[in-house]
């Protein structure tokens, strides 16, 4: 034995920050498949976030709201710049768009269920209007894709509002997958495809290209409808002033805007981990783009993307927001990703809280497929009232929050009512650091 040898000391292995085991797998599949990965949901890395701001409840200088004795409101209307007929919700928490294709009949009619024992909306997402939606949902969304995959006039009148969707937080600038063993002979027949094969959204709308040609496609839908539904427009949060401010000039009612932590049925992983930006960043611009047009609650705002409880629904709301949607939550509220199916899960190679590959159209849960085997697991009454139960329960925290802060309507809370926790978080929101009177980036 040498020298060196007898004075080495081995150090304890240390594996690189930037080439993670994630990364590392994921090199080795796109070496062996040569295709990119493809996955349902939302954005798995961690971005600023509403845990990244607290709320000020009321001490001294505020004066709080006594528990549950003392009323504080949720209801929100939606659609008052134009149409008719502005919808009515009684929480401002809605149900964001996802199709039947994507999910499963009964995963579409639950929702529709639970929204309408909480008194909110739902939305059909790409591919048409399914009778047991349209059955069980009392206010209705209809949204109006590029694709036009099932769209047809009878069924715009059919719906309480008409959603036209230019993108979503998991793709801005992308289109949608649906791969072809979850096109069975009824979603073939709504969409008008050949059943079994892959089906690619476009990523724009074939018929306008601007703001004007949209508000000639706007005024169009509007006389389809005899302007008494509300139309909104759903945007990727990617340039979120300059986006908001056109939606305004095209004539939308009501805008809904999608952070990039919001879920998706199918797309290229690389879109959903690095196109667009947090919903945290987003909402104080869009907000800033209505307040400068004069049109702050004139013209409504959702925003989505990670919504989960009732302490972001209050933030969300605090920072300018009339409504919030929810998507991927929900869906775990009917029962996705549920460990009591962990035994399957782990037969598709993942685990309970983490399966993602819906477009496979294998959820042992009965929600993200077409076979209907497993779609047959899925009770819509049972799903449906747990998805009211939760709804329920978010809109309570969300009280909670805003009576702590004095406020009789949970549109009544403020900016002034949120501080941050980091810097990142600070600048993104345009609130001050906790313990200080200081916002990144302010003069």
């Amino acid at each position: 034995m040498t020298s060196h040898e007898r004075n080495w000391v081995p150090t304890t292995p240390r594996k690189s920050a930037t080439f993670d085991d994630y990364t590392l797998s994921e090199i080795r599949r796109a070496a062996t498949t040569g295709i990119y990965d493809i996955r349902g949901g939302g954005a798995k890395r961690r971005v600023p976030n509403f845990d990244d701001i607290l709320m000020l409840g009321a001490s001294m200088s505020r004066y709080p709201l006594e528990g549950y004795r003392e009323k504080c409101g949720t209801g929100v209307t939606l659609g008052t710049r134009f149409a008719k007929k502005p919808i009515e919700l009684k929480i401002p928490v809605t149900i964001a768009g996802m199709s039947f294709g994507s999910l499963s009949a009964n995963a579409k009619e639950a929702l529709g269920r639970g929204a309408n024992i909480a008194g909110t909306s739902t939305t059909t997402g790409d591919g048409g209007m399914t009778p047991e939606e349209r059955g069980q949902s009392k206010i209705l969304v209809y949204q109006y894709l590029p694709s036009r995959y099932g769209m047809n006039p009878d069924d715009l009148r059919k719906a309480d509002a008409i959603e036209i969707v230019i993108g979503q937080g998991a793709k801005p600038g992308g289109g949608g997958m649906l791969l072809g063993q979850k096109i069975s002979d009824r979603v073939a027949e709504m969409r008008q495809l050949p059943k079994g094969i892959d089906q690619r959204s476009a990523c724009r709308h074939p018929d306008w290209t601007g703001a004007d040609d949209l508000e000639i496609k706007i005024n169009e839908l509007r006389e389809i409808t005899d302007w008494e539904k509300p139309i909104y427009l759903k945007v990727g949060a990617s340039r979120p002033y300059y986006d908001v401010a056109l939606a305004v000039k095209s004539g939308a009612d009501v805008i809904v805007l999608d952070g990039m932590q919001g879920g998706t049925a199918a797309t290229q992983e690389v879109f959903i981990e690095h196109v667009g930006i947090p919903l945290l960043a987003a909402i104080r611009p869009a907000v800033k783009a209505l307040q400068d047009l004069g049109m702050h609650r004139k013209v409504q705002l959702i925003v989505s993307g990670g919504i989960r409880n009732g302490a972001d629904v209050a933030k969300a709301l605090a920072l300018g927001a009339d409504a919030v949607a929810i998507g991927t939550a929900a869906l775990v509220a009917l029962g996705d990703n549920d460990p009591k199916w962990e035994a399957e899960y782990e037969k598709l190679g993942t685990t309970a809280g983490a399966y993602d590959d819906w477009h496979e159209g294998r959820d042992p849960a009965g929600i993200t497929t077409q076979t209907p085997e497993l779609a047959k697991r899925l009770d819509p009454v049972i799903a449906g009232r747990r998805l009211a139960n939760y709804l329920n329960v978010m809109t309570l925290e969300a009280q909670t929050l805003a009576r702590a802060c004095g406020k009789n309507h949970l549109h009544n809370l403020e900016p002034e009512d949120l501080v941050a926790l980091t810097v990142e978080a600070a600048a993104m929101a345009q609130l001050p650091l906790a313990g200080t009177n200081w916002i990144p980036g302010s003069v």
